[in-house]
């Protein structure tokens, strides 16, 4: 397999499967984090590894290095892996889950940017979710009437906070996250809600037209839920750990366990919660982006300036949605007709938020 984005959790998490299951690792896709490349490198020999910049070359302990877009694009043209798992952040994404596709290779997805954005151009039934809101949907789905499929989503940071305090709330109080540790920009889209919006345009793209939703499950033991025509819900239960999608992602098939099985005695209650617009502001497009979803790749673009400008102390929190919503407006009428219209939308959404 090709792991694209190896030294962040998704990819350390495929990596620990690979091992367990004794998998091939053709090539290395990581950052910048080098310490924890050469050591992935030692363990699992692959043929490419690609680095983040140049500059790093020199000290990456392998002899065939590649570096950046180009580097990726050229490894996955070289490799003779029919998988790759894309866990790379952002739009940087896109590229290698086209290429990939056009290579007819299968593609774990963890990158939600790549369907955000260019889900209209993409072929997915060349792709397996590895996000655990989608896995679940996939592991619920069976050959009954479906009304409506739900996400969960952990509320975020603020889920808590005053709502008058939210503007004043600081990047490093942004990053606390309640139930677990993630990177800065999923830690800021969680609190803003960002984040679950992509996951529900994904499900969209990943399941056809249909009815999406999502609300707040406080403890994330629920992943997904399916409302069935005849009044029946099926959830989906499993404690957060990448490795059960990623299982079956790489394995297709997986009969021992994975993570523990939950035991609903300790838990003892769930609490649910309506995401409401007022706390979430760019809820508030949810339904009108649902059914115009070529327009994910304003929303993406605009939130990507955002996020890092409220990262670098030059907007407040709240400004972020205001930002990507302002986005969202002025773009309204964008119809991409091919993929290079994406790159040109992407970068006239970045040059007005900016």
């Amino acid at each position: 397999m090709i792991v694209l984005g190896s030294t962040g959790s998704i990819g350390v998490n495929t990596l620990k499967i690979a091992e367990r299951f004794s998998l091939s690792v053709e090539a290395l896709v990581a950052g910048n984090n080098v310490e924890l490349l050469n050591k992935q490198i030692e363990k699992f020999s692959p043929k490419f590894v690609v680095v983040g910049s140049k500059e790093k070359l020199s000290s990456v302990n392998h002899k065939k290095v590649f570096w950046g877009e180009e580097g990726i694009l050229e490894v996955l043209r070289r490799s003779e892996s029919s998988l790759v798992v894309n866990a790379l952040v952002g739009f940087f994404g896109l590229k290698p889950t086209l290429e990939a596709i056009r290579l007819g290779k299968k593609v774990a997805l963890a990158n939600k940017e790549s369907l955000v954005v260019g889900g209209a151009f993409i072929k997915t039934e060349n792709i397996v979710p590895i996000d655990s809101e989608h896995f679940g949907l996939w592991y619920l789905l069976q050959d009954k009437k479906i009304k409506r499929m739900i996400v969960t989503a952990s509320g975020g940071a603020f889920r808590d906070a005053p709502l008058e305090k939210l503007k004043d709330m600081t990047p490093k109080e942004a990053l606390c996250h309640p139930n677990w540790s993630m990177g800065k920009k999923i830690t800021i889209d969680s609190a803003t809600m960002t984040n679950k919006l992509f996951e529900l345009l994904e499900a969209r793209w990943l399941f056809g037209e249909g009815e999406y939703e999502a609300i707040i499950e406080t403890k994330s033991i629920i992943h997904a839920l399916i409302d069935f025509i005849d009044g029946s819900t099926t959830a989906h239960i499993a404690h957060a750990d990448m490795k059960l999608p990623i299982s079956f992602a790489v394995l297709g098939r997986v009969e021992e366990e994975i993570v523990k099985t939950v035991d609903l005695t300790d838990i003892g209650s769930l609490e649910f919660r309506k995401i409401e617009k007022e706390r979430y502001p760019i809820w508030s497009i949810k339904e009108e982006l649902l059914k115009e979803p070529v327009r994910g790749v304003a929303v993406n673009a605009a939130n990507e300036v955002a996020v890092d400008k409220f990262l670098k102390g030059e907007i407040g929190f709240m400004d972020i949605s205001k930002i990507t919503l302002n986005a969202y407006e002025k773009f309204s009428d964008i119809k991409p007709t091919r993929i290079e219209d994406i790159y040109e939308i992407d970068r006239e959404v970045r040059r007005f938020c900016k």
